[in-house]
C-alpha cells in the first residue's frame, strides 16, 4: 500500500538515519494523559483488560511521533474514531505543538494503517493482494441447479475446529485435551459450528472447504480400492472402451490392515489405475461399487494420483437413494490424499444402485484421469499408538469415532508426510496435533499459485481459519467474549507474492466485527469484543496464507456457554464467520458480493388436481444483511423412503408437480441468490390415497430447537438454583458435541466401546455419542401412518395456519405435531423475544373457530400444557389456560410426570388402544429424546383419560366427544419406538373422528 510505503519510509529516516537535530521527547506527564485517553477509547471499544501505555512520544522537526504498546492495536480502527483519536490527542499535547502533524505508531503500524481496507471509504492504491488468480477449482458439483456468482465460487479454505482425542505419551493412553464442562468439551464442541453450520454456508456460497479432521460423524467406514484389502465384500471394476486402463508408475492407496502404527502410510503402500481422456468415441469407466453395512448417510472420498498431464475435469457419478449426482475433479490438485465430494444416502447392502463411478469422457481429450481408492463414511480411529519410551506395550487406538479424534491422525491416515503431521516424530502427539494444521495448510498449498516454492498438492488456498473456545477465564460471571489471533513476525513479515501478513490483522477484525456486532444486534448487546492479538500462536504464524485463530467464547464460563449450546446462537455465530470470511475474500478480488437468504417459512403443501399438488412458501428477510434476498428457489423432492434428489430450480415462490398414489412424496426449498443457497426449509410431505377416506392435513407445530434448560434467574428469589424446565434441549438435526456418563444413554441404541480405548483408564464412565435432535421431517411419518390407514394427507407449517395462509376449516380431521414445542428464552434472556410457543395466538384462534365449525383435531406434545400453565419464562395467561380447558378439553395435571418411557391403555368409552407402548425417554440416535412430558387431565364430562404413563397412572392422552372431537397426548406420536403401535393407534384415532 503506498501510504504504508510512505509512512515506513519516513520512520526509517527518522529513526535509522542520523539526523542534525536530536528527538525532543515529550514530557512524562503528557504522556499518562495520553496513556489514560487512549486507555478510554480502547475500554469504550473492547473489553480491554490492560491499560493502554505511551513507549514514547517525541518531536522530530514538525513532526509528533507517539509510539503505544500493544494494547493500542487491540482497538478495532475504524475513520471515524482514528480522526476522534487523533483529535483528542492533539488536544492533549501543549500549544506549542499546536500546528505539528502527529502520527500514532502501534504494532509497528499506524493507527490509520490498521483500518481494514473493506472499512475505508477512501480507497488507497494497494500493493500485492494475497489472492492468487483465479483456478479452476478442486470440485465442481456438477448436478447442483444453481450455481453462485457473487459468492465463494473458485475458493478453497483451510478450516479446522480446534482440538480432538490425542494419545498422551506420558500416561500411555487417549484422552481429550481439555477438560469437560457443560456437558461438552472443546474437542467436540467447536465441531458443532464447524460441521452442521460453517462447512455448509462456505460450500452453499461456492467454496471448497478442507479439514485437518474427519468431517463424517458416520461410525461405519467403507474403503473400496483397486488393490486388494481389508473389505473383501466391496468390489472395484473397470470398463475399457477407446482407451485402456493401465497401472501407474508410482505409489498409490492401499488398505492393507485395520491398525495403522508410528508412521505407516497407506497412500505409499499401493498403486493406481490411469488412463488417457477422451471427448467422445467408447468411454473407460473405473467402477467402485460397496457393501454398505447401514442404511444411512455417508461422506464420500476419492483418492486418485496427480501425474504429469493430469486431467481437470475428471467426472465421477455418485449413484445413491437420491439419483445420480455428479462431480468434476481437478486431478491437477490434491492427488495422494482423501478429498471430499458429498454426503449421500446409501441403502443397505450391495447393489447396481449404490456405486461411484469415474469416467475418462472430458473437454480436454488427450489428458489422463487416475483411480485409486473410494472412501465412503468417518469410521472409527485407526491409528494406534504407544509411547516411545515403552517398546513392550500394546499398541492402542482411541477407541473412538474419527471425527473425534485430533488433527495428527487424520493426516496420517489421509497420506501425509510424517514431517507435516508429527514435528516431533512420534514424541508428542498433543504438540503435534495443533502444530500439524499450519504445516497441513502449508502442505496443501504447496506447488500453487499460493506457495510456489514448497512441494505439496497444489491447492490454491485463499485463506484459513481455527474455530477455538478457550478464550479464557473471569472471577465473576460476566461474559468473556470473542477474541481474534493473528501474527505477522513469521517469514519475514510477508507472504510469498510479496503480499504484508498483516492481511491476517484485516481478516481478524472483519470476522470478529462481523460476529460481535450480529451476536449484539440479536441476542446479547453485552455480549464482549475482546482483543486482538498479534501472537506467536503456531496455528496463526505457520500458515503462509491469510490465517485467523478465533477464539470465539469461553467453554468454561456459564454466561457465555447460556448462549454458546444453543443452536440459534451457532448459526447466526457461523453465519457471521462465513460472512466476514466472504467480505474478506471479495475485497481481495475487487469483487462484489451478496450473502445467501435465510432459509424460507410459512411453507404449505395443497392439492390443486386430483394427483397434482402445489407447493407455496415465502421469503425471509435478514434484518442483518440488505443483500440476503433470494432471487429463486430451489424445491428437491423425495419419493417413499428414499432420498432427496439433486432439486428443480424455480423461479416464484410457488411449485406445482404430479404425484403418484399410495406413495408419500416429500418436499423442502431453497432460497438462493448470486452469493448462494439458503439452509432448507423444514420437509413437508403429501400421499394421496387409492380409495381415499379422506383428507388429513397434518401441521408441523415443531420447529423448536435450543439449548438445555439452564438455571432460573438468581435475582430471583422464588427460583434461584432451580432448573428452568427438566429438559435436554432440541439440537439442530443431531448433536455431535454431546459428552456425559454412559447411563445417560439409551444402552438399548447403538454406541462405541472397545475395551482397548481410553473408558478403561481415568475417563471409564464416559462416552461420546451422537444425539438426535429436530429432524424437521415429522409429516412423513405420521403420514405413514395415515395412508396406510386409508386416509389421504398434506402438510403445512404452524406459521401458515398462524398467518392464515391455510384454514384449517377446509379438513374434516388435523393433526397438529408439536413435538417439544415450548416457550424458549435466549441465553439470559430478557433480549431476544421468547420463541416457540406450542399455541401461539394465531393458531389459538384457528384451532378455536376450526372446533367451532365441528373440526376434530390430534394434537401431541411433550409440553402441551406446561408451556401454557407454567413455563417459568413467561408469566401464565389466563387465556392460554382457558384455551386448552374450554377448547381442547384438557388442563395440566402435572409437569415433568414421567421418566420410564412406558404408557398403557386405559379402559374408557372410547377405547382407542389395548395394550402398552414405549417412546423414546433417553438420549439415543434414533429420535429427540422426551425426557419428562407432562401428564394431562379432563375438564368435561365427556372428555376421557385414554391414556396413563405405566409409572405412576398419571393420564399421558385425553379424548373429548361433543360437538367436535379431539385427543391430546402428553406423548409426542412420532417418539412412539414400535411402528406397529404408531399406526394402530393412529387408525384408531381416525376412526374416532370418523365416527357418527
Amino acid at each position: 500500500m503506498k501510504l504504508n510505503i510512505y509512512i515506513f519510509s519516513f520512520l526509517f529516516i527518522f529513526f535509522c538515519l542520523p539526523h542534525q537535530a536530536e528527538a525532543q521527547q515529550i514530557s512524562k506527564a503528557v504522556q499518562l494523559n495520553i496513556s489514560d485517553y487512549l486507555t478510554k477509547i480502547g475500554t469504550r471499544e473492547i473489553a480491554l483488560k490492560h491499560p493502554i501505555k505511551i513507549k514514547s512520544a517525541r518531536v522530530i522537526g514538525k513532526k509528533v511521533i507517539i509510539t503505544a504498546d500493544d494494547n493500542c492495536a487491540y482497538i478495532p480502527f475504524r475513520e471515524k474514531n482514528v480522526a476522534e483519536i487523533y483529535h483528542g490527542v492533539k488536544e492533549l499535547l501543549p500549544t506549542k505543538y499546536a500546528g505539528y502533524n502527529v502520527t500514532i505508531i502501534t504494532n509497528k503500524r499506524t493507527i490509520e494503517s490498521l483500518i481494514p481496507i473493506p472499512f475505508r471509504t477512501k480507497k488507497i492504491a494497494e500493493n500485492k493482494l494475497f489472492a492468487p488468480a483465479p483456478t479452476t477449482p478442486l470440485v465442481t458439483n456438477i448436478s447442483k441447479a444453481y450455481q453462485p456468482t457473487l459468492g465463494l465460487r473458485n475458493r478453497h479454505l483451510a478450516i479446522w475446529q480446534s482440538h480432538g482425542r490425542y494419545f498422551n505419551q506420558r500416561k500411555q493412553c487417549w484422552e481429550w485435551q481439555r477438560g469437560r464442562l457443560f456437558e461438552t468439551v472443546e474437542d467436540l464442541y467447536t465441531q458443532s459450528y464447524v460441521l452442521p453450520f460453517l462447512i455448509p454456508m462456505l460450500e452453499n456460497a461456492g467454496a471448497n472447504v478442507l479439514l485437518p479432521r474427519e468431517r463424517d460423524v458416520n461410525t461405519v467406514e467403507v474403503i473400496i480400492d483397486n488393490d486388494e484389502g481389508v473389505d473383501k465384500n466391496s468390489t472395484y471394476t473397470e470398463t475399457s472402451g477407446t482407451e485402456k486402463w493401465k497401472t501407474g508408475a508410482e505409489d498409490g492407496f492401499a488398505h492393507k490392515r485395520d491398525l495403522y502404527i508410528e508412521f505407516e502410510n497407506p497412500f505409499h503402500e499401493g498403486t493406481y489405475r490411469q488412463v488417457q481422456t477422451v471427448s467422445g468415441g467408447k468411454e473407460s469407466k473405473a467402477i467402485w461399487t460397496p457393501h454398505i453395512p447401514k442404511e444411512g448417510e455417508y461422506a464420500v472420498y476419492v483418492a486418485y494420483k496427480t501425474v504429469p498431464n493430469s486431467s481437470k475435469d475428471a467426472l465421477y457419478s455418485i449413484y445413491h437413494k437420491g439419483g445420480i449426482t455428479q462431480f468434476k475433479v481437478n486431478q491437477q490438485m490434491g492427488g495422494g490424499t482423501w478429498i471430499y465430494l458429498g454426503t449421500f444416502h446409501f441403502d443397505q447392502g450391495k447393489s447396481d444402485r449404490t456405486k461411484i463411478i469415474l469416467s475418462n469422457i472430458s473437454s480436454t481429450p488427450g489428458t489422463v484421469v487416475t483411480a485409486d481408492a473410494v472412501k465412503i463414511g468417518g469410521g472409527v480411529g485407526n491409528i494406534a499408538r504407544r509411547s516411545k519410551s515403552k517398546k513392550t506395550a500394546d499398541y492402542i487406538t482411541s477407541g473412538y469415532p474419527r471425527f473425534c479424534e485430533g488433527s495428527r491422525y487424520w493426516l496420517q491416515w489421509a497420506g501425509a508426510p510424517d514431517s507435516i503431521y508429527s514435528e516431533s516424530q512420534g514424541d508428542n502427539d498433543y504438540s503435534d496435533d495443533f502444530k500439524s494444521r499450519g504445516h497441513w495448510v502449508n502442505y496443501l498449498a504447496g506447488g500453487s499459485s499460493v506457495l510456489h516454492k514448497q512441494d505439496g498438492l497444489h491447492i490454491p488456498i485463499n485463506m484459513a481459519f481455527a474455530l477455538h473456545s478457550d478464550a479464557g477465564l473471569t472471577d465473576n460471571d460476566s461474559i468473556i467474549g470473542s477474541l481474534g489471533i493473528y501474527q505477522t513476525s513469521s517469514w519475514g513479515g510477508k507472504y510469498e507474492n510479496g503480499a504484508d501478513r498483516y492481511l491476517g490483522h484485516d481478516l481478524v477484525d472483519i470476522i470478529q466485527t462481523q460476529v460481535v456486532n450480529d451476536i449484539r444486534k440479536t441476542y446479547e448487546p453485552l455480549w464482549s469484543r475482546r482483543e486482538m492479538w498479534n501472537k506467536t500462536y503456531h496455528e496463526a504464524r505457520f500458515p503462509y496464507v491469510p490465517t485467523m485463530l478465533f477464539e470465539l467464547l469461553s467453554h468454561q464460563n456459564f454466561a457465555d456457554m447460556r448462549y454458546g449450546l444453543d443452536p440459534r446462537f451457532r448459526f447466526t455465530v457461523s453465519r457471521a464467520i462465513y460472512k466476514g470470511m466472504l467480505q474478506f475474500l471479495c475485497w481481495q478480488y475487487h469483487q462484489k458480493y451478496v450473502v445467501q437468504p435465510l432459509p424460507v417459512d410459512n411453507f404449505e403443501i395443497f392439492m390443486s388436481g386430483e394427483t397434482e399438488v402445489e407447493l407455496r412458501w415465502q421469503p425471509v428477510n435478514d434484518p442483518l444483511e440488505p443483500t440476503a434476498k433470494p432471487e429463486q428457489y430451489i424445491v428437491y423432492k423425495r419419493l417413499s423412503n428414499g432420498a432427496f434428489d439433486n432439486g428443480t430450480l424455480v423461479g416464484t415462490n410457488t411449485y406445482k408437480i404430479s404425484i403418484p398414489k399410495n406413495m408419500i412424496c416429500s418436499f423442502k426449498v431453497t432460497a438462493v441468490n448470486k452469493g448462494g443457497e439458503s439452509f432448507p426449509s423444514e420437509v413437508l410431505s403429501v400421499g394421496k390415497a387409492a380409495n381415499s377416506k379422506g383428507t388429513v392435513l397434518i401441521v408441523n407445530g415443531f420447529d423448536r430447537i435450543s439449548a438445555p434448560a439452564d438455571f432460573v434467574d438468581p435475582n430471583d428469589p422464588n427460583h434461584a438454583g432451580f432448573l428452568d424446565h427438566e429438559d435436554h434441549g432440541v439440537p439442530y438435526l443431531k448433536d455431535i458435541s454431546y459428552t456425559g456418563k454412559m447411563n445417560d444413554f439409551d444402552r438399548t441404541s447403538e454406541f462405541i466401546s472397545n475395551d482397548n480405548t481410553g473408558f478403561g483408564n481415568s475417563e471409564s464412565d464416559y462416552e461420546t455419542k451422537v444425539i438426535a435432535g429436530n429432524t424437521f421431517d415429522y409429516p412423513a411419518l405420521h403420514g405413514s401412518s395415515i395412508l396406510k390407514a386409508g386416509y389421504s394427507f398434506i402438510s403445512c407449517s404452524n406459521e401458515a395456519v398462524s398467518n392464515k395462509h391455510v384454514s384449517l376449516n377446509n379438513y374434516k380431521i388435523v393433526d397438529l405435531i408439536l413435538g417439544k414445542q415450548y416457550r424458549t428464552k435466549m441465553g439470559r434472556g430478557n433480549v431476544y423475544p421468547i420463541e416457540f410457543a406450542t399455541f401461539d395466538k394465531g393458531l389459538q384462534a384457528a384451532v378455536t373457530n376450526y372446533v367451532a365449525q365441528g373440526g376434530n383435531i390430534f394434537v401431541s406434545g411433550a409440553f402441551v400444557a406446561s408451556d401454557l400453565w407454567n413455563n417459568r419464562n413467561i408469566q401464565p395467561s389466563m387465556t392460554d389456560m382457558q384455551f386448552t380447558q374450554n377448547v381442547l378439553k384438557y388442563k395440566l395435571e402435572k409437569s415433568n410426570a414421567a421418566h420410564n418411557g412406558q404408557v398403557k391403555a386405559e379402559k374408557s368409552g372410547y377405547n382407542l388402544f389395548n395394550g402398552t407402548f414405549t417412546y423414546y425417554n433417553t438420549l439415543n440416535n434414533q429420535s429427540y429424546i422426551v425426557e419428562a412430558p407432562d401428564a394431562i387431565t379432563p375438564t368435561d364430562k365427556n372428555s376421557k383419560v385414554v391414556l396413563r404413563y405405566s409409572e405412576n397412572n398419571l393420564g399421558a392422552g385425553i379424548a373429548y366427544q361433543g360437538t367436535y372431537k379431539t385427543v391430546v397426548w402428553g406423548i409426542p406420536f412420532e417418539s412412539i419406538r414400535e411402528i406397529e403401535n404408531r399406526n394402530i393407534l393412529m387408525h384408531n384415532i381416525l376412526n374416532f373422528f370418523s365416527a357418527n
